[in-house]
C-alpha cells in the first residue's frame, strides 16, 4: 500500500516540477529552438517607411490618466520631443474622473497641443479608453500611461511595423528605470522585465508576441473592440482579441517606455495582485485561444507563456515542498528526495533572506531573483480573492512609483 502511495505521489511530484520548470525555463529553451529552426528556412522581411514624412500615417497619442497632475507636464514634454511630423500626431488625453489638477494643467499650460475629454464619472481605465476611442479617427493609435516616458523614435518605429499587413498590433517594449537608492521591488521587477522582453521578442518572431503592455502599444484602429467596462488588464485582452482576428502582434524593441519601479514592495503588490486577477478574468474571457486546432501556433504560446504562470503553475510550485516530504516519509529515496528537499529549503531560504534584506532597503541582485519569484506567485494566489472582491469593477487603486 505505501509503495502504491509512494509510486503516487512520485509521479505527481514529477509532474508537478516538470510544469514548474517549463512555465518559466522551459518554454524559453524550446521558443528559442523554434525560432531558430524557423528563421533558417524562412528570412526576416526587411521594411521602410515612406520616403517622405508627408506619406506617413496620421496617429494619436491616446493617454489615459487618472489623477495625473504630477506628471502631466513631463509627459507632454516628452510626447511634443517625438520624430513625427506635428502635423501628423495628435495628442489626447481621456481624464474621467480625475479631481486633481490633471484638467487645469492640461487646459492651460498645454491648451491647442492636445485634445482632452473628460467627465466627471470615474468607471475604470478601460471604459475610458472605450469612451475615448470614439472620438478618435486617425488610422493608427498608439496607447501611453501617463507616466511612462517614451523614446524619441518610438512613433516611427511602431509605424515601420505596420508597414507589414498582417500586423494588427505593435508591443513596445518596456523599461525598468533602477536607480542606485531603488529596492527590492525596482530591482525585482527590472530583472523580471528583462526576461519577460526576451521572450516576446522570441515570440513575435516565432509567429506573434503574447499580449501588449499598456505603457506602450499601438492597434490599427479598425480593430479597436470596446471591451467589458470592468476588464483589469485592457492593454492584454485588446492585442491577443485583434489576434484571434487573424493578425499577429509585433514586438518592436526600438520603441520603448521607461517607468520608475514600484515605491516599494507593498506598492509591487498592489500591481502583481490585479495583473494576475485580471490573468484569471483573461483566461476565461480568452477561452477560445486554449483550442490548437483553431488557433495552432498561437495556442501553443498563449498557454505555455501566461495560462500556466496564471492558473495551475503557482499552485503546483507550492505543492512540491509538501509533495517531497511526505515522499520522504513513505520511504522515498532518502539521498535523491532528500538532496530535492534540501534544494527547495535553500531556495525558500534564499527568497526569505532577500525579504529580510528588502525591508531594511538593501540591495542585493542575487536574492532578488528567488524572492522576487516568490513574491510573483504568492500575489497570483491572491489574485484568485481580488479578482471576486472587484467583480464587476473596472476602477482599480494606482501603484505607487519610486521617485526620480
Amino acid at each position: 500500500m505505501n509503495e502504491t502511495m509512494t509510486l503516487c505521489l512520485e509521479i505527481i511530484f514529477w509532474l508537478a516540477l516538470f510544469v514548474v520548470f517549463y512555465t518559466y525555463l522551459g518554454y524559453g529553451i524550446v521558443l528559442y529552438i523554434l525560432v531558430k529552426l524557423k528563421e533558417l528556412f524562412v528570412k526576416p522581411v526587411k521594411r521602410s517607411l515612406p520616403a517622405s514624412d508627408a506619406d506617413l500615417p496620421e496617429v494619436t497619442l491616446f493617454i489615459t490618466a487618472f489623477n495625473e497632475e504630477d506628471v502631466v507636464d513631463e509627459k507632454m514634454e516628452n510626447s511634443l520631443e517625438l520624430d513625427y511630423p506635428a502635423d501628423k500626431l495628435h495628442i489626447v488625453w481621456v481624464t474621467d474622473g480625475s479631481d486633481d489638477g490633471t484638467n487645469e494643467r492640461l487646459q492651460t499650460r498645454w491648451q491647442g497641443k492636445a485634445t482632452v475629454h473628460f467627465q466627471p464619472l470615474r468607471q475604470g481605465k478601460t471604459a475610458a479608453m472605450t469612451r475615448g476611442m470614439t472620438l478618435v479617427d486617425t488610422p493608427l493609435v498608439v496607447f501611453t500611461d501617463a507616466n511612462t516616458m517614451v523614446n524619441r523614435e518610438a512613433i516611427r518605429e511602431i509605424v515601420l511595423a505596420f508597414q507589414d499587413p498582417k500586423v494588427g498590433c505593435v508591443a513596445g517594449e518596456k523599461r525598468i528605470a533602477v536607480q542606485a537608492k531603488d529596492g527590492a521591488a525596482a530591482g525585482g521587477e527590472g530583472i523580471y522585465w528583462k526576461y519577460e522582453s526576451t521572450l516576446k521578442a522570441l515570440d513575435a518572431r516565432l509567429y506573434s508576441a503574447v499580449g501588449a503592455a499598456g505603457e506602450l502599444f499601438a492597434v490599427r484602429n479598425e480593430l479597436f473592440e470596446a471591451m467589458e467596462p470592468d476588464t483589469l488588464l485592457d492593454d492584454f485582452i485588446l492585442s491577443l482579441r485583434i489576434t484571434m482576428k487573424g493578425y499577429t502582434i509585433a514586438y518592436c524593441t526600438n520603441a520603448y517606455a521607461i517607468e520608475s519601479g514600484s515605491a516599494d514592495m507593498r506598492e509591487e503588490e498592489k500591481r502583481k495582485v490585479r495583473i494576475a486577477a485580471g490573468g484569471l478574468q483573461s483566461i476565461w474571457r480568452l477561452r477560445p485561444l486554449l483550442n490548437p486546432f483553431r488557433y495552432g501556433i498561437l495556442s501553443f504560446q498563449y498557454t505555455s507563456h501566461r495560462v500556466l504562470r496564471w492558473s495551475i503553475t503557482p499552485f503546483l510550485l507550492f505543492a512540491l515542498f509538501p509533495l517531497n516530504i511526505a515522499i520522504l516519509l513513505l520511504g522515498g529515496s532518502t539521498i535523491f528526495y532528500g538532496v530535492l528537499l534540501a534544494m527547495q529549503v535553500l531556495f525558500y531560504g534564499l527568497g526569505y533572506w532577500g525579504y529580510y534584506l528588502s525591508t531594511k532597503q538593501i540591495k542585493n541582485k542575487l536574492l532578488f531573483i528567488p524572492y522576487y519569484f516568490l513574491f510573483m506567485n504568492v500575489n497570483v494566489l491572491k489574485g484568485i480573492r481580488y479578482l471576486k472582491k472587484k467583480k464587476g469593477s473596472g476602477a482599480w487603486e494606482k501603484a505607487k512609483r519610486a521617485e526620480k
